[in-house]
């Protein structure tokens, strides 16, 4: 079976406040994208994603934005993914899912998938599947209380 995680968390804001953080590319450069993001993301973007644990901004294709619910995400899987883009690029597929709880938080769901079922795709999906935990940590501190958790951890 091919490579496929779901992580979660809640978050104590409101589903909105949540969303914008990831669609913004200033705020997303507050928690998690340690070289800076550029582009908001919008159904049919490419945007571009820096790390200083990864350095060189790189592409990410925004599939499908859903306000407040729902964003789909290709980026490149190198030689590790199944599926290939028009430029002949490998890509993963990232689905983030945002919803309210009962007691006012959101519940952010982050699936990624489309790795090759190889030695080289279940390790770079376990990078990714460490990857999105960290940010979800990261955007909550920084949400809720205005932490920078990756400040200095990789530079």
């Amino acid at each position: 079976m091919a490579p496929r995680f779901t992580i979660k968390g809640r978050i104590a804001k409101p589903v909105s406040e949540v969303f914008e953080a990831v669609v913004n590319p200033e705020q997303l450069s507050e928690f998690f994208t340690t070289g800076g993001a550029k582009g908001r993301l919008e159904t049919g973007a490419v945007v571009t994603w820096d790390f200083h644990d990864f350095p060189g901004a790189f592409p990410v294709h925004v599939t499908e934005v859903e306000k407040d619910r729902r964003i789909v995400l290709r980026w490149d899987g190198e030689a590790t993914a199944v599926e290939a883009d028009a430029s002949g690029s490998n890509n993963t597929k990232v689905t983030m899912t945002f919803a309210s709880t009962d007691d006012g938080r959101t519940l952010v769901e982050i699936t990624e998938e489309g790795w090759l079922d190889n030695p080289e795709g279940r390790s770079a999906s376990y990078g990714n599947c460490e990857g999105w935990t960290g940010m979800l940590c990261a955007m909550k501190v920084w949400l809720e209380h205005g932490i920078h958790l990756r400040d200095g951890f990789y530079k």
